[in-house]
């Protein structure tokens, strides 16, 4: 039995980033649905609901989606229109290929003022006499029924003749319901007597396996449970019971029944009995995959492909690094991707799938970096190798690489050092400003006149020219 649930809604609301509060548009066909419930909780914005193809036999839970604009419940096993006065916005109603035989059932939609379109053909009350006419009489907001535009003429034509054909279309309902009885009768009466042949029958499991019984009875008899084996089924038994299974398929498709919602529900019941039974001959059990080896007991790491992802591995001699080049996919979200980086070899897990690559030399996983592409997507890792220096170009001479060596083991002998400038104090010509302040406080000395020389025998060569006034 399908049931609607959150899980199930979110998966279908990809759409809408898996947020249910918000959706405007859910479908849910084909999912073996026999009721409707839940969504006028979860679901309070829905616009637009595709619920066809399903086992949904009663229309409720609808009623809170005030914005609901267009219902597909075609292919369901719906009988009677109804709960559905609290969607006001409904628009379009989509009833195709059901079992509604109350066609006065329709009188409910007169409250949806905006109803426009209204599909109805497929089910019983579309063969009674009348119904076009009773429809477009009683709900006079439509504009389209099955498909067909209803014209002006049309209504008031209906409307003249809808007491005669009201009761026209409820006796016709009378005979359905009778009729309808007699066939919920018969489907019981048949129910009940499968249930009395399965009791009487010999106690076997639904496939036949007798041997299940045996060995629960003999694991809660013995104590040591974990030496205990059930028998095996004999090949040729095994065959025999896939033909009889074939052949009771075989008869039921083939057996005549009425197109009733209760043939609906059988006919899923016994493609589920199928399924289960199918499973259990054939063992198909899920079998845990144990662990890939990544590294062996000796400590040799090994080469892996599980996410099966192409990559380039390049050995970069000008900047003294490996370059892993791995064509991750490209709108995956990085947040699934790990990566680990060792000296011998390179570990990216994509999505739980290991990829691991042996490198050809030791490298510095500290110094490592990894980014992706925001084009392709790909996942670049780099890795610097150790104890090797980065040289310049190849076709450089040994004398140009000594020079260059020699030039650049001064630089950073001179960057190690720390340079200062030294300055004889006796030559420098800075003011002191200790003087300078001092002399600013004491008195202006007085300029002295110099002793008057006299010439004297110190100067043999001095003349004395009385004409020449003394210098005073």
């Amino acid at each position: 039995m399908g049931r609607i649930t959150e899980d199930l809604i979110r998966r279908n609301a990809e759409h809408n980033d898996c947020i249910i509060f918000s959706l405007e548009e859910l479908s849910l066909h084909q999912q073996e649905i026999e009721r409707l419930e839940h969504i006028d909780k979860w679901c309070r914005d829905l616009k637009i609901l595709y619920l066809q193809n399903n086992f949904i036999g009663k229309i409720e839970n609808v009623s809170k989606l005030k914005k609901l604009e267009y219902l597909n419940l075609a292919l369901n096993n719906i009988e009677k229109i109804e709960n559905l006065e609290g969607c006001e916005g409904l628009t379009k109603l989509d009833l195709t290929v059901n079992f509604i035989g109350e066609l006065s059932s329709v009188k409910t939609l007169q409250h949806n003022i905006h109803l426009k379109e209204l599909f109805l053909m497929g089910n019983p009350c579309a063969d009674f006499d009348g119904y076009r006419d009773f429809v477009v009489a009683t709900l006079q907001q439509l504009k389209w029924l099955d498909g067909k535009e209803i014209e002006r003429s049309e209504r008031i034509q209906a409307l003249q003749n809808f007491p005669a054909v009201e009761q026209q279309i409820r006796e016709q309902e009378k005979a359905y319901c009778l009729t309808r009885a007699k066939d919920k009768e018969e489907t019981q009466r048949k129910l009940q007597e499968e249930e009395n042949e399965g009791k009487g029958s010999s106690h076997t499991d639904s496939d036949g396996c007798w041997f299940t019984d045996i060995s629960t009875t003999l694991l809660s008899s013995e104590e040591n449970k974990d030496h205990i084996q059930a028998p095996q089924i004999p090949e040729g038994e095994c065959k025999k019971k896939k033909s009889d299974s074939s052949e009771d398929d075989l008869e039921f498709w083939n057996k005549p029944s009425l197109y009733t919602p209760e043939s609906r529900l059988e006919t899923l019941r016994h493609m589920e009995k199928q399924r289960k039974d199918q499973e259990k001959l054939s063992g198909k059990k899920k079998k845990v995959k144990p662990p890939r080896v990544l590294i062996t007991e000796d400590g040799r790491a090994l080469n892996v492909n599980e996410p099966k992802l192409d990559f380039s591995l390049k050995d970069d001699e000008k900047r003294n690094q490996i370059v892993l080049d791995l064509a991750v996919y490209r709108y995956m979200d990085t947040s699934l991707i790990d990566v680990d980086v060792q000296p011998t070899y390179v570990r990216v897990t994509v999505k739980g799938k290991p990829f691991q690559l042996v490198l050809p030399a030791e490298v510095k996983p500290d110094s490592s970096s990894a980014q992706r592409s925001q084009t392709t997507g790909h996942l670049v890792v780099c890795m610097p190798k150790v104890g090797e220096v980065i040289t310049g170009c190849q076709g450089t001479s040994p004398s140009v690489k000594s020079a260059r060596d020699l030039g650049r083991a001064q630089t950073h002998r001179r960057s190690q050092q720390v340079e200062r400038l030294e300055v004889d104090p006796s030559k420098h010509s800075f003011p002191d400003v200790a003087n300078i302040v001092q002399e600013e406080r004491h008195t202006p000395r007085r300029v002295q006149s110099e002793p008057k020389r006299i010439p004297g025998e110190e100067d043999p060569g001095f003349e004395d020219n009385p004409e020449v006034p003394p210098l005073i």
